[in-house]
């Protein structure tokens, strides 16, 4: 049983927890992954590591309120226990030798690139980092990202927040003005890092994406997590649990990643709606 030493509300739908796992938190590092279970019959889930304290012994995960899982797990509170916290699991980002890069968040996708902008950062890196949201009332960590940034840009699809427009748009800006960049590093939807790829493939950037396939067991065992990239022309199948979930973005077949998470959408829906429902259930009945 793993404890939840802090809870806290991020946006109206993304929730910041810190857990009790010391064995975790002393080998984690940024891009890595735990699978949990919330308790002895439910099912696993992914979440990236979002933070870790060695010397405290936890490890923070930010997830968003879309499922089953993850709104039973939101009704978790501070000094409650979950039953399961594996990892670290997958490989972590690799930082070596990078000087100046442009690191892309966007939505909760920004949980992961922000232990990935703060190693940088700490290795002494030039780190700009671009931060999508569709509105302000979504934005997270901010004060993190202007913590460990060389420079911000903040941008949002109503300009509620930043700059109004795409994190393409002040990607191509930066790139065009004249930063020159060692790698850029994409997280978020599919859809943002598909065409965040084309845009640097275009200008000539190498890029890295994070990927979050649909998963089961974390071990490549169980192939719900394939993804196919196209190497010299040859199509290829990795597992995002072994061996990424970092890959080059410039391979991945995006179009095929985006079908296969669709595939349990309206599933994903209707055990969500069930889990609400239950949850009322229970509130109102005291």
């Amino acid at each position: 049983m793993y404890k939840i030493l802090k809870k806290q509300e991020l946006n109206p739908t993304v929730t910041r927890m810190e857990i009790l796992a010391p064995a975790v938190a002393k080998k984690a590092r940024p891009g890595q992954f735990i699978i949990l279970r919330v308790d002895e019959n439910g099912e696993r889930i992914p979440l990236t590591v979002a933070d870790f304290d060695r010397q405290a012994g936890s490890v923070s995960i930010i997830f968003q309120v879309v499922g089953a899982t993850t709104e039973k797990l939101n009704h978790k509170r501070e000094g409650e226990f979950i039953q399961d916290f594996v990892g670290p699991l997958g490989e972590p980002t690799h930082t070596g030798g990078l000087s100046k890069v442009a690191v892309v968040g966007g939505g909760v996708g920004c949980a992961i690139a922000y232990p990935v902008a703060k190693q940088l950062y700490q290795q002494g890196c030039q780190v700009h980092s671009i931060v999508g949201f569709r509105s302000r009332e979504l934005v997270i960590l901010e004060e993190e990202f202007a913590a460990v940034s060389t420079k911000l840009c903040r941008m949002s699809d109503d300009g509620s927040w930043g700059s109004k427009g795409l994190v393409t748009d002040a990607l191509r800006e930066l790139i065009e003005s004249g930063e020159q960049y060692d790698r850029v590093i994409a997280i978020g939807p599919l859809m943002m890092m598909k065409f965040v790829c084309q845009l640097t493939k275009e200008l000539g950037v190498p890029t890295t994406v994070s990927m979050n396939p649909i998963m089961i067991d974390g071990t490549g065992m169980c192939g719900g997590c394939r993804l196919s990239l196209i190497q010299n022309g040859q199509r290829v199948t990795r597992f995002a649990c072994v061996d990424g979930p970092d890959f080059d973005g410039h391979e991945v077949d995006f179009d095929e990643a985006m079908a296969r998470s669709a595939m349990y959408r309206d599933f994903e829906r209707r055990a969500h709606s069930q889990a609400c429902n239950l949850f009322k259930g229970v509130e109102e009945n005291g």
